[in-house]
This record gives C-alpha cells, sequence and structure tokens, in this order.
C-alpha cells in the first residue's frame, strides 16, 4: 500500500513593500496630506491655466480698474483692469515652472559635489566643501539680486540665480548622508567584486542615501518660490507683463490701503504654495524616517 503523502499547506505572509510602508505613514499624516492635496491642485493650475481662466491674461478694461470681486472677475481686476483671478492662476504655472527648474539644477549639482566629496573624502572633500561655505555665506536673496543685477532680467538669469543658491544645501546634505552609507558591508561587498568607484557611487551609495536628498527638494522648492517672489517684488524677477505673485504685490504695494484685495490674493497665494511644500517636505521627512516605522 503505497503511503499517500500529504501536502500541508504552506501560508505565505504577505510583505508590505517598503514604498507601501512609507505610503501607509505618510496618509496617517493628516497635515502631509493636506499639503499634498493643495500641491496637486497647484500643478492643475500650472499644467491648465488657459482651460481654467481666461486664456490672455494681458486682456486690459481700463474702465474698470481696482474693481472688487464680481461674477465676471471672480477676484477683481488690477490697476489696469486686468482679471486678477486669471494672473494668478497663470503666475501659478510660472512660480513653479521657475522653481522646479532652478531646484532641478541645484539638485543635479549639488547632489553631483556632495556624491563626491562624500565618497572620497580627503583633499576633494576639503575643496569641494570651502566652495560650498563660500556659497553659504551669501544669503539666497542677496546672491540673487547681485546675480539679476549683474547679468540683466531675464526668466534664464533667474532660474540660475536661485539655482546657484541652492546648490550647497544639496551639496550639504548629501555629503552627510553619502558618509553614513559608504562603509556598509553591502558597498564593502560591491568593493570585493571589483566594481569601480563610479558604479558603486551612482548605484550603491547614492540610492540608498536618496531619503534626505528628497525632503531636500521639497524644502528647496518652497524656499524658491519665496526668493522667486521677492526678487519680482523688488523687480528683479519676471519681466512684464508675464504675471508673476511677487511683481503683482509689488504693484499693488502703494494702494493697498484704498484696495486691500489686490495685495491679499496675490500673498494668500505665496502664503498656500511655501506653507503647502513644508507640510508636505515635513510629512516625507517623517514617513521616510526608519526609526518611525513602529
Amino acid at each position: 500500500m503505497e503511503k499517500e503523502k500529504q501536502s500541508t499547506p504552506v501560508i505565505h505572509k504577505k510583505k508590505n513593500s517598503q514604498f507601501r510602508n512609507i505610503l501607509r505613514r505618510f496618509m496617517k499624516n493628516q497635515t502631509a496630506v493636506f499639503g499634498l492635496v493643495i500641491i496637486f491642485l497647484l500643478v492643475i493650475f500650472a499644467l491648465f491655466p488657459s482651460q481654467l481662466s481666461h486664456a490672455d491674461y494681458t486682456v486690459q478694461d481700463l474702465a474698470n480698474r481696482y474693481s472688487g470681486p464680481s461674477a465676471e472677475h471672480w477676484l477683481g481686476t488690477d490697476e489696469l483692469g486686468r482679471d486678477m483671478y486669471t494672473r494668478i492662476v497663470w503666475g501659478c504655472r510660472t512660480s513653479l515652472t521657475i522653481g522646479l527648474a532652478s531646484v532641478a539644477i541645484a539638485c543635479a549639482i549639488g547632489v553631483t559635489l556632495g556624491t563626491l566629496a562624500g565618497y572620497f573624502g580627503g583633499v576633494l572633500d576639503n575643496v569641494l566643501m570651502r566652495i560650498v561655505d563660500i556659497l553659504m555665506a551669501v544669503p539666497n536673496l542677496l546672491l540673487g539680486i547681485s546675480i539679476v543685477a549683474a547679468l540683466g532680467n531675464s526668466i534664464t538669469v533667474l532660474v540660475f540665480a536661485i539655482a546657484l543658491g541652492n546648490i550647497a544645501a544639496f551639496s550639504r546634505v548629501t555629503r552627510s548622508s553619502v558618509i553614513t552609507v559608504r562603509d556598509t558591508e553591502y558597498v564593502e561587498a560591491a568593493r570585493a567584486t571589483g566594481a569601480s568607484d563610479g558604479r558603486i557611487m551612482w548605484k550603491y551609495v547614492l540610492p540608498n542615501a536618496l531619503a534626505p536628498i528628497i525632503v531636500q527638494v521639497t524644502t528647496s522648492l518652497a524656499g524658491s518660490i519665496l526668493n522667486i517672489s521677492g526678487l519680482s517684488f523688488v523687480g528683479l524677477g519676471v519681466p512684464a507683463p508675464t504675471p508673476e505673485w511677487g511683481s503683482m504685490l509689488s504693484n499693488a504695494r502703494t494702494i493697498m490701503r484704498d484696495y486691500p484685495l489686490q495685495i491679499m490674493f496675490p500673498g494668500i497665494a505665496i502664503m498656500l504654495t511655501v506653507f503647502a511644500f513644508n507640510l508636505f517636505g515635513d510629512g516625507l521627512r517623517d514617513a521616510l524616517d526608519p526609526r518611525l516605522k513602529n
């Protein structure tokens, strides 16, 4: 009689991926989710401004200057009779585009410098970090004012000026993160197999040092948008007639007592944007922190 083999059922425990764990911790943070919702709405406005407002933000109606909110003009009109809602929506595209471009450039340069300094150390680390210290010694807004005043007032120069001010922060954050990773076992194993330094840096070290860099991106975006508005406020930002929140504040500062709504709506737009990115960055930092897993 043949012995029947009884197959015992194997129970596989479903393991959540690291991404799901991070997402679950992030979704528990209500303030971070609130910030993400605001950012999502801002991105929608930036992507589809002509569908969500008038296609032409330069249309003037001098007979209706400084008019209050109405069915035709939801947020009123400015000193030239232009629709405030339309200009704020198009200004969202301007601010986010310049902010994202400048942060992307700063991230690429800063992460490269920080990775090289943290991985190799020694003389290269000292030289690169002293350059970074020089950049950190000058406030970002003052550095931006100096560059725009010297090179001229244009969007390209503005992106370069904002990016240059953010390189130091990315370099410092990346260097610190790389130093904590470069001597781990899997990096030593990669060296033992004969992998080149470039392969080790970009395949093993940097991917495991991304968490603080991602948080720095959100923080830098908030600061960049604030600096863009500050430069535009003093007349060194986005050239007219392109709408930008800081320039709208600048145009309304002389009549703010008589028409406070002219300065209120652009100010609220700047405040909400910076506030949303800060909330999102704080929540992302907490979600990526491995000490908060439990």
